[in-house]
């Protein structure tokens, strides 16, 4: 726990413990190491200490008297709490550094993450494409979308828009799309027509 030191001078000083504190300083002094500890030493004091004592902390604001002894032990021991932490103000910046290197370390594996991603995204779609191309030679995959739409666009009058949507799940452009992207790929000519008062028709032109 940390035990203050107050000497005759009115100089406050802080140790990591009583022992610290008996064993470092040689002149006649007062411990306390709670505000009750400080206000029960601060009972038998004059008020002009008190007041001395608080105008010689570093950064604070004269004072000429204060109300109370409590209000004075109360002050001036919010003032000490920072006493016998020296390191802190440069430990707290190289832990900042530490910190915000890390950061930058973090920042940098989302960024090799987002890379690889990309890369297996490339590869996913030259594989892809790769696949959209087999048609020419193998056909499609039994049971693939592909092959379940190629044999729809088979039939003499074709499958419309409808049916293309309800047997595969998808919406409207998700039919053109794969009609203009993936059946292009794959080698097949499409055939797009609209009977007068029906609906939109694709099948494959032979």
């Amino acid at each position: 726990m940390t035990t203050f030191t107050i000497d005759s001078d009115n100089k406050i000083t802080a140790f990591g413990s009583a022992e610290e504190a008996a064993a470092t300083t040689t002149t006649p002094f007062d411990t306390f190491a709670s505000q009750k500890e400080l206000a029960e030493l601060a009972a038998a004091w004059p008020a002009e200490r008190l007041v001395a004592i608080w105008n010689s902390l570093s950064g604070v604001v004269a004072v000429e008297n204060f109300k109370s002894a409590k209000t004075a032990v109360s002050r001036i021991w919010a003032r000490i709490q920072g006493l016998g932490e020296p390191a802190k103000p440069e430990a707290q910046p190289k832990a900042h550094k530490k910190a915000k290197g890390g950061a930058q370390a973090a920042k940098g594996a989302p960024t090799k993450a987002k890379a690889t991603k990309k890369t297996t995204a490339a590869k996913n779609v030259a594989k892809a494409e790769k696949a959209a191309t087999a048609p020419d030679t193998a056909g499609p995959r039994e049971g693939s979308k592909t092959a379940q739409v190629v044999a729809m666009l088979q039939r003499k009058n074709g499958a419309t828009l409808t049916e293309l949507m309800e047997k595969m799940g998808w919406q409207k452009h998700t039919v053109r799309g794969f009609m203009a992207g993936a059946m292009k790929k794959a080698g097949y000519a499409i055939e797009s027509f609209k009977p007068e008062g029906g609906e939109r028709t694709y099948r494959i032109n032979r």
